[in-house]
């Protein structure tokens, strides 16, 4: 080796050194995945001289995550498409580097191509890939040895960082969740009987369940107002667990049963008022304690309120068919998505139990008025129904949040709910936007939230995909992703 030559092969030593030791500092610095691909590839390229270069980085599943390309042209290959090629199979197999010739790489010629993988402990996250080097110095036709060591030391490192780099954007997202679960454990907004969670970011919501933390240790009666499906029970539920009530919680819907049967739920029944009755005792018995939820009680008749207002008074029911008091000590939560005022004005409903009830009014606000916190509530849904359903979770675009941002609910949290659990079960690995626009324009065409159950939106999509096919089964359901007899079966 000419004293040139050798002295070449000395500098590019030394600045392979140099530049393993920027690369090390500029991997462990905490960044974002893609930053450090590109600073990877950036270095690499400054040593090897390749005429090309990638890249790429998978998740957990499998799936293509960063991608850094140099030296392509035309339409450029995404990393997923990287990741099911054969190079990514033949690194599998080797499990080390690999020098190949004359082949393609992404519909890219190379005469010399050298790749390693890029792993740690066993676990394959990418890989980085050279072509055809360029000439320096002597007359190189391809890699060296030297080469082929340097690159597998840029792999290590970049293993190391990645699988560090991951766990710390793990140990961040789970450090982010128990904060988000802190601050909602402080407001009480996690404490529910049943296990459900109210999300609340939007000050307007945050001010209802904070004026709900303060009075829930208090025995005053509290009424919930707000538009149907805006949580108004969720706030019961989180009045009766901060209360410290040893009894139960009890909950009556006042506009789901007739004068004579709701009065005798509430208050009990004495055997043998009528042929076949059993005594029977009512809720303000059993809330007895604890405490009694009235959901709309804006649809209460009058002279069931009279009893009502009398019970709250005296602390003590009679049972239907009895004449005999029976002391209770529960406490009242109400809740109407009616305006009290107007109905009292109007003589339908008492204004002395108006102002009984009265003790303090929380206001609940529609969704329209708490947009903020539609991203959180989609998350919450999205996870949760996956949960219960044991199915993995979709990824939810940019687009469809901005979608459901601008959209009103007129059904509000419910009729979101609805929508996002529907979206979720006819969607494998992304939710499509176009499929939730469908299902928000289903709503506003068949009334709103009701229209927006599991069963209407599936047999309303499977309707679209048939006209889709002219009315074809066999297409159709090979559209759907289901067998003929599956949609015969579903009454197609």
């Amino acid at each position: 080796m000419s004293p040139g030559a050798a002295s070449f092969a000395e500098k590019r030593r030394i600045l392979q050194l140099e530049t393993l030791n920027d690369l090390a500092v500029a991997l462990y610095a905490h960044r974002p995945e893609q930053e450090l691909i590109d600073e990877l590839l950036q270095r690499v390229c400054a040593v090897l001289d390749p005429a090309a270069a990638v890249a790429a980085t998978r998740d957990g599943y499998g799936q293509g995550q960063a991608l850094a390309m140099v030296g392509w042209t035309g339409e450029l290959p995404t990393a997923s498409d990287l990741f099911s090629g054969s190079l990514w199979q033949e690194l599998l197999a080797s499990g080390q580097s690999l020098s190949l010739t004359d082949g393609t790489l992404a519909d890219r010629g190379y005469r010399v191509l050298l790749a390693t993988p890029i792993a740690y402990r066993g676990v394959y996250l990418g890989f980085v890939a050279v072509l055809d080097k360029e000439k320096r110095g002597e007359d190189e036709t391809g890699f060296t040895a030297q080469d082929r060591r340097f690159l597998e030391s840029v792999a290590a490192l970049a293993g190391v960082a990645l699988d560090g780099a991951r766990q710390l954007e793990s140990l961040e997202a789970q450090r982010d969740r128990l904060e988000e679960e802190n601050r909602a454990l402080k407001q009480g907004l996690n404490e529910d009987v049943s296990g459900q969670r109210i999300v609340a970011h939007a000050p307007a919501m945050l001010a209802a369940l904070e004026m709900a933390g303060r009075v829930a240790p208090r025995r005053v009666t509290v009424v919930v107002r707000g538009e149907s499906g805006t949580g108004k029970e969720l706030v019961a539920k989180l009045l009766h667990v901060r209360s410290e009530r040893s009894g139960p919680l009890v909950t009556v819907n006042c506009g789901s049963l007739p004068e004579s049967l709701l009065e005798s739920e509430l208050f009990g029944i004495e055997a043998g008022v009528a042929t076949g009755v059993e005594a029977r005792r009512g809720k303000f018995e059993l809330a007895d304690g604890g405490t009694l939820f009235l959901d709309e009680i804006g649809d209460m008749e009058p002279p069931l309120q009279v009893k009502l207002l009398r019970a709250l008074q005296e602390r003590e029911v009679v049972r239907v068919g009895s004449s005999e008091p029976i002391a209770v000590d529960a406490r009242l939560v109400a809740a109407t998505h009616r305006d009290l005022e107007t109905l009292v004005a109007g003589g339908s409903f008492r204004e002395d139990l108006y102002y009984r009830l009265k003790g303090v009014e929380i206001r609940l606000p529609p969704l329209r008025e708490r947009r903020q916190d539609i991203p959180h509530l989609v998350k919450h849904f999205a996870e949760d129904f996956c949960r219960r359903e044991q199915i993995a979770l979709p990824r939810i675009r940019p687009a469809t949040l901005s979608l459901l941002l601008a959209y009103d609910f007129p059904g509000n949290v419910r009729e979101l709910q609805n929508l996002i659990e529907a979206a979720v079960s006819l969607t494998e690995g992304e939710v499509d936007t176009e499929l939730v626009r469908s299902l928000l324009s289903r709503g506003d065409e068949l009334g709103g939230p009701q229209a927006l159950d599991l069963v209407s939106v599936e047999r309303g999509h499977i309707g679209k995909v048939l006209r889709m096919a002219a009315g074809n089964k066999t297409r159709a359901a090979e559209l759907l992703g289901i067998d003929r007899r599956t949609l015969q079966r579903k009454g197609f």
